[in-house]
């Protein structure tokens, strides 16, 4: 055996037992005539004790070893002398009798410990370096504890788990495909799933009634903190259901990994429309832990010559409780924050409700007291509080709001990462329109089913139609989203018609999906969960990446292996890929 027990095994109770551990050098001291060597493994650290007395052979090898090195140690557990009680180990150590050396190593690009002073770069390239690290590795046995967790669940619910096909028929709604050239087919195209979707529905159709799976799906978007080319979901659908009984479903599988893998009880997960969590937050994944609700101003401030205001189709803006005592530095820096193109706002407005009931504001000049009483009586502001206003097109305004409010959440520390806050946003809208193709373009996606009760406006106004569509967020993040499926092949098509499909169109990508239709398709709906996102936010992670355990970079490539790369000429000529490159 290389070893009887862990690094992070042995206690002051099994003093005196022969032991073997093997793992990797963490460091390595010498006292006097006595060495120390701190050896490593998943489990934790162990002392090695060396002196003065080891043979020969084994101080030879101790000059010689190095951070990383691995080796396996053999010899008696004993007390130490000066106790470490930061460590589970650290009443103990190890008197080595026998040394061996299992593997040298070269000296590391950046030092393997909880904080590092490897940058992103170097830590990506040498990611099997990176995942040493123990903030790293527990995040991937988070990972793998949640998986365990959400099947136990879902499996207690008489869920099915079953794969569906990795190669499958690309579509032109939603984002772009990865796709896949056929060697056997030339000339044709396999695309990557960016979900099972279909299949999903294919299997509600064959009576599995209880489907799940944890999938990787393909979007070849750009990326940001909370979205990979490559990612995982929690997908499921449930036939014979209605929108409660999904929400019913999930909600008790969110409580139970709260519950059995953070020890953390949930309670209430409220429901808000789309339209309400748009005017009073700014966005679809509203952060509730903290108020600081958006306010529609524009009756108030407009028609007293400020003409900012008076040409805006909106002016509204956010209540900063008690930072009436923001300095013009601190001003100024959130001026300058939301006039950033991610933003987009033109300039910023505030309004100090000062302790002596007055007020001072930035547009002075055009507002009496008088008038910025009313601005402040319109946000219900008190003494001490800062207005914060912002002038423009409506939704554009209500994105940058939404953005200055999670801005001002952080800086006011408002946004603890140890509450958690879920809501179920719901009522969205079926259809947006896209300028640039002048149509329709499903929501979330073509098989969405409207609200029974907005059937009647498919013809006459479908921009006003709500989907039976539902968004669970927790803190602002969008952790899973999902809708009742249209299961009637007559309303599907009236779908198709409105998204401007041709009759060919629809029949030529879809049509194996209505010609299930016509054999008894049940009632049905489902919801996918970012498994991703999911252990980020158990985790207290901004970015998904350390989640996962070989991610992509910000452009998308795995710097790791230097993927993606080309492939050889012959490859290209099978696939029917080879290009001219001849000069003309």
């Amino acid at each position: 055996m290389y070893r009887t027990h862990t690094c992070g095994e042995l206690r002051l109770e099994n003093q005196g037992n022969d032991t073997t551990l093997a793992g990797w050098v963490q460091r390595k001291r010498e006292l006097g005539g006595m060495t120390f060597v701190d050896l490593r493994d998943r489990y934790g650290i162990t002392q090695l004790v060396f002196d003065e007395n080891s043979s020969p052979e084994i101080t030879e090898k101790l000059k010689k070893l190095g951070r990383e090195f691995v080796i396996q140690a053999s010899g008696t557990v004993r007390e130490r002398s000066s106790k470490n009680k930061n460590i589970p180990t650290g009443e103990i150590e190890i008197d080595v009798k026998e040394l061996k050396v299992l593997s040298p190593s070269a000296v590391p690009p950046f030092t393997i410990e909880d904080e590092s002073d490897g940058g992103d770069d170097i830590r990506m390239k040498y990611r099997y370096l990176d995942l040493r690290r123990n903030p790293v590795r527990e995040n991937l046995v988070l990972r793998s504890k949640m998986g365990h967790a959400i099947r136990s669940y879902l499996n207690d619910q008489e869920f099915i788990e079953t794969e569906t096909p990795v190669l499958i028929k690309s579509t032109p709604e939603g984002a772009r495909d990865f796709v896949v050239p056929s060697r056997m087919n030339p000339g044709e195209f396999y695309a990557l799933p960016q979900s099972p979707q279909v299949f999903k529905q294919l299997l509600m159709v064959a009576g599995f009634d209880r489907y799940y799976q944890i999938v990787k799906c393909f979007r070849d978007e750009d990326l940001r903190a909370d979205r990979q080319p490559e990612f995982t979901q929690i997908d499921c659908e449930m036939a014979f259901v209605e929108q409660d009984d999904i929400l019913s479903t999930f909600e008790g599988l969110t409580k139970y990994l709260f519950r059995t893998v953070k020890n953390v009880e949930i309670e209430d997960f409220p429901r808000m429309p789309y339209s309400e969590a748009m005017e009073n937050y700014g966005s679809d994944k509203p952060d509730t832990r903290f108020e600081m609700l958006i306010k529609n101003i524009s009756d108030v401030v407009k028609g007293k010559g400020f003409k900012v205001f008076d040409d805006a189709e909106f002016v509204g803006g956010i209540c900063a409780e008690g930072c009436a005592d923001f300095t013009r530095k601190q001003l100024d820096e959130l001026t300058n924050w939301v006039k950033r193109p991610q933003i987009g706002a033109k300039g910023l407005v505030y309004v100090k409700c000062n302790e002596d009931g007055t007020f001072k504001s930035s547009v002075d000049k055009f507002y009496s007291q008088e008038d910025l009483k009313e601005w402040v009586e319109a946000f219900g502001a008190k003494v001490g509080d800062l207005l914060l206003v912002l002038s423009g097109d409506k939704s554009d305004m209500l994105d940058a709001i939404g953005e200055l409010r999670l801005e001002m959440g952080n800086r006011l520390g408002l946004r603890d990462k140890n509450t958690f806050k879920p809501l179920w946003v719901v009522d969205f809208p079926l259809l947006e329109w896209d300028e640039d193709s002048n149509r329709f373009h499903a929501m979330h996606h073509p098989f969405t089913s409207p609200k029974p009760e907005d059937l009647e406006l498919l013809e006459t106004d479908p921009g006003k139609v709500r989907a039976n569509a539902y968004d669970l967020v927790i803190n602002g993040v969008e952790i899973g989203g999902g809708s009742v499926r249209i299961f009637n092949s007559e309303l599907q098509s009236r779908m198709f018609d409105l998204l401007g499909f041709t009759k060919e169109e629809a029949e030529s990508q879809f049509g194996f999906l209505m010609s299930a239709f016509k054999y008894g398709a049940p009632p049905h709906a489902g919801i996918a969960f970012g498994f991703d996102r999911l252990v980020s936010l158990f985790a207290g992670l901004d970015s998904i990446r350390d989640t996962i355990a070989f991610p992509k970079n910000n452009s998308g490539r795995d710097v790791m292996i230097d993927s993606p790369s080309t492939i050889a000429d012959a490859q290209l000529e099978e696939l029917n890929l080879k290009l001219d490159l001849k000069e003309e």
